[in-house]
């Protein structure tokens, strides 16, 4: 089968955003190359390895690819990205060049190519990440791993906001809570949390294809009965009657723990709903936050009437914990 490449020259500030873009304009795929420089700095504080390939883009850039069948009209979709991409400076975002190019390729091509680079990562002292489709040894009894086919839903722990979420999930779960996760994409974080002994997950999404990807996931790690995987935001979930909250969402409202890894404009739309969504005590966890954005979510989430109570921080992403008074 032939496939459509519309390919972007960006930003790694801009990758999350833009590859948002391409699932809602229909993309069946999207890949992400950031610089493969060996002078980036990376953590290798649990014993990571990176087993990246070296390319020419040069550091803070990336290359964004999504890919739509035959039968589209890639005039329109090329410049409905543009459009978007240009509006991203109205929110603080530098989308750098943002030229964007189109060819034909053989699904083939795309496919499955990026699954060479994608090995077992452990993102922090309990958790490892292991593709289905390598083998892996857990190096001791402490270790818990994912089991992770991402497919085409982010999350696969090799994006900073990703690692750096699941080693402050670490940091908050003690065990016996239930946690709702916004914004799900492959359900990493849903199933880290239960790895890290939470009680239940309500996993939230609002692609479908991020919905049927964490579910998936969340079967193969065998938790179909401890994680919901649920099409809706957060707001609905909140208006729904306790009963079905109980029953069909499998947690109990107030939770104990919410987790979200989104981009900052996001956070900052529904931290009333989140504030609702705890008891007084409840814990925060709100990463995707890039560091121009830092400082406006502090504030927010501090007038909202949660207390922050520390600031994780992954290269140039942070996740805050905050704690509902």
């Amino acid at each position: 089968m032939l496939w459509h490449e519309l390919t972007i020259h960006t930003t790694e500030q801009a990758v999350e955003m833009i590859s948002n873009f391409l699932h809602e304009a229909g993309a069946g795929g999207v890949t992400i190359e950031e610089s493969g420089t060996l002078n980036k700095e990376r953590d290798t504080s649990y014993g990571q390895w990176y087993e990246l390939p070296l390319n020419d883009i040069p550091e803070g850039l990336a290359v964004v690819q999504g890919y739509f069948s035959e039968d589209i009209d890639m005039d329109t979709i090329a410049a409905e990205i543009g459009t978007r991409t240009a509006q991203l400076k109205e929110f603080g975002i530098d989308a750098g060049e943002a030229s964007i190019s189109v060819r034909t390729v053989d699904e083939d091509d795309w496919a499955n190519a990026w699954k060479q680079y994608f090995k077992p990562i452990r993102v922090s002292e309990r958790l490892t990440i292991k593709p289905t489709w390598e083998e892996y040894t857990p190096q001791s009894e402490q270790e818990q791993i994912i089991e992770l086919d991402p497919g085409m839903a982010f999350g696969t722990g090799t994006h900073p906001t990703t690692s750096l979420c699941l080693r402050t999930l670490e940091t908050v779960i003690k065990g016996g809570e239930e946690v709702i996760d916004v914004g799900t994409g492959s359900g990493i974080l849903a199933i880290g949390a239960i790895k890290l002994g939470a009680k239940s997950v309500l996993a939230l999404d609002l692609d479908p294809v991020a919905v049927s990807s964490a579910r998936e996931n969340t079967h193969l790690n065998g938790l179909d009965d401890r994680i919901i995987v649920h099409e809706s935001d957060l707001l609905s979930v909140l208006k729904a009657e306790a009963n079905t909250a109980e029953n069909a969402l499998n947690v109990t409202l107030p939770v104990q723990v919410v987790v979200a890894n989104i981009l900052a404009e996001i956070i900052l739309l529904f931290i009333d709903d989140v504030y609702e969504a705890l008891p007084v005590g409840g814990v925060y966890i709100a990463s995707g936050i890039y560091k121009n954005k830092e400082e406006v979510v502090h504030q927010a989430l501090e007038q909202a009437g949660f207390e922050i109570e520390g600031a994780h921080r992954d290269e140039d992403w942070i996740a805050f914990v905050a704690r509902k008074r």
